[in-house]
């Protein structure tokens, strides 16, 4: 005889079905696809395109325009999709989706790193407690009070020329950026520790290990997802102000930080606005994207901020 009750459906499920009638969430996620898509497959974009982003083109530049492109809208053609750059006539395209590749590689890994290390620290804090916990509290208040971007600056300019500049983004960026969500998930992760689940875990001798991870992490999966999606449009915004204050990743690797400052002036002096508009546009794109996405998965997460449906 079958059973008329309907399957239980978990809270999880419950909140990626509010995300899928979320509009906002649906149009974050499309450009979140669709730039991971270009970002992915940026070698063989730029390969249709028949150009790259290291050869100069000085042939397309104007000297008497003080080596501005020649020809209309900073001179984008058929050969030239986005137009050339000032100075050095190398193909603006490459240069914008190669750069996109930069930006969201260093986003997509600090967030992977933070995430797994704000988690860990968050609920391990909370379950052992006592002195553990307490260094862990001077720690984050430490790291929340510290200069982050004067240090980062700092860095950027001491640190040899020979050490990777991607990988000094991340790990500096890292260092700083799960202190958030390590306090976040401690503070609600201690209403969970008292939980009878969790001790009729303890009472059968489960480890420590084995309760962090098989009963107080899933029931924190969704601050997590809420905080690890709305810190990739924040840490894409950091990588290219870094780069565009200089301290971030070397030319001639493209990056859209570096091009928008590259671009100031030619804009402020009339002389080739549009440098400014297809990075600024690819990084506008991609900060909206994460963002309406993070706001769709935090508005169906809590319950707080849930619409009526």
């Amino acid at each position: 005889m079958s059973s008329s009750v309907p399957a239980a459906v978990s809270p999880t499920r419950q909140a990626l079905r509010r995300v899928r009638r979320d509009r906002s969430a649906r149009l974050g996620a499309w450009l979140v696809i669709g730039l991971i898509v270009i970002a992915a497959l940026a070698p063989l974009l730029v390969r249709l395109a028949g150009q790259d982003a290291y050869t100069y083109n000085i042939g397309l530049l104007d000297p008497a325009r003080g080596n501005a492109p020649s020809g209309t809208a900073g001179g984008v053609s058929g050969d030239h999709w986005f137009g050339v750059e000032p100075l050095t006539g190398r193909d603006l395209f490459s240069i914008v989706v190669l750069g996109l590749r930069t930006s969201l590689f260093i986003a997509a890994v600090c967030t992977v790193v933070t995430t797994v290390v704000g988690t860990l620290v968050g609920i391990s804090a909370a379950y052992f407690g006592g002195w553990y916990d307490a260094i862990v509290s001077r720690l984050l208040d430490f790291l929340f009070g510290f200069p982050q971007l004067v240090f980062m600056i700092a860095l950027g300019i001491i640190v040899p020329a020979g050490f990777p500049r991607w990988l000094l983004l991340i790990l500096v960026i890292s260092v700083f950026g799960w202190a958030g969500l390590a306090r976040l998930i401690r503070n609600q992760a201690r209403s969970l520790v008292t939980r009878e689940f969790v001790e009729a875990a303890r009472s059968v001798g489960s480890s420590g290990w084995h309760v962090i991870t098989r009963e107080l992490l899933p029931n924190l999966l969704g601050p997590v997802l809420v905080v690890a999606t709305m810190a990739v449009p924040g840490y894409i915004g950091l990588e290219a102000a870094l780069s565009f204050l200089g301290v971030g990743v070397p030319p001639p690797t493209p990056s859209l930080g570096r091009s928008i400052s590259d671009s100031i002036v030619w804009v402020y002096t009339g002389t080739d606005p549009w440098f400014l508009f297809f990075p600024g546009a690819m990084l506008f794109l991609a900060v909206l994207g994460f963002t309406l996405l993070g706001d769709g998965i935090r508005d169906a997460f809590d319950v707080r901020l849930r619409r009526a449906t």
